[in-house]
């Protein structure tokens, strides 16, 4: 059956091109943003690697000590010596005075350590140029503030989904790839996008959702590299892989006529998403006949 579209491997090279260095350069940046991930969220408990204290410590906080006690104990404990961050963590300790900021030494080892990146010309950073700015920081460590996740939640949400759409409008292309599997596949990171961001909000409220995080973060991932791949194979590698390599045995899988487990689950969906606007019609039928009115009679008296 021929395809209703151009297959990616029959565009012309320019248009091959465009999309390969799209591809490559959000593909470099993926992996930057998982290193940068690495950076910081995975030192939040102190160690390399993330882990779900990370996730925790991160959203909900770790409520046994204060913010910048995690801090100097997590990811900004190669900044400053172990002399210097026992100094501050004992000033913390003893009630953070603003008093004992000089005297103590406190102010120097801040002006030598931090300041230089944490200071007023920084976005997106404290400033620690004022003892009154670090100060906010030797309370409880309770994680992410609500008005910072709502200001990463809504870059992320119009960022990434950009990402994802140029992605996905890319991969439409393949014929490799069943109108089912594409479905699939270009709608997940979607999904996967919304419900890392909700997993944000609800680790801040409970750490137990901080399972959800990973999650969520995997499935992205998981979603954009089969995309990233099978793109990047169809237009460059064709034949070696589709028609001469192992890529031919997932061919003559697919062309098979006995149903996959996907293809029977892909049936069963759109079963119940035929009957899902039936199911509406009845319940604002139903809304309509029988419990607006009652609404209407409460407000009229």
């Amino acid at each position: 059956m021929t395809p209703k579209f151009t297959p990616l491997k029959d565009h012309d090279t320019p248009i091959k091109v465009l999309f390969t260095g799209y591809l490559c350069t959000v593909g470099i940046g993926y992996l930057f943003a998982l290193i940068q991930i690495l950076f910081t969220h995975g030192m939040a408990d102190g160690k390399f690697g993330l882990s779900i204290d990370d996730i925790v410590y991160s959203y909900y906080g770790n409520r046994s000590g204060t913010v910048l006690e995690q801090k100097l104990n997590g990811s900004m404990k190669e900044n400053a010596p172990e002399q210097e961050r026992f100094k501050i963590m004992e000033w913390i300790r003893g009630g953070a005075d603003i008093d004992d900021y000089k005297d103590d030494g406190i102010e120097k080892i801040i002006e030598t350590r931090c300041v230089m990146c944490h200071n007023k010309e920084a976005s997106g950073i404290p400033s620690f140029t004022e003892v009154e700015g670090l100060k906010a920081y030797t309370a409880q460590d309770e994680g992410a503030t609500f008005a910072s996740l709502t200001r990463v939640s809504h870059v992320h949400m119009f960022g990434i989904s950009f990402i994802f759409m140029f992605v996905g409008l890319i991969f439409s292309f393949a014929e490799t790839t069943t109108t089912q599997y594409k479905c699939i596949a270009i709608g997940m990171p979607y999904f996967f996008l919304v419900a890392d961001i909700m997993s944000w909000w609800l680790t801040k409220i409970h750490p137990w959702f901080a399972w959800l995080v990973i999650f969520a973060g995997m499935g992205m991932g998981i979603s954009f590299m089969f995309m990233w791949v099978t793109s990047i194979l169809e237009m460059w590698l064709f034949k070696p892989v589709f028609i001469n390599g192992l890529g031919s045995r997932y061919l003559q899988w697919r062309d098979s006529p006995e149903a996959s487990i996907a293809d029977r689950i892909w049936v069963v969906i759109k079963a119940l998403a035929s009957q899902v606007k039936p199911a509406v019609a009845f319940v604002t039928e139903q809304w309509l006949k029988h419990v607006w009115p009652v609404i209407k009679g409460l407000f009229k008296k």
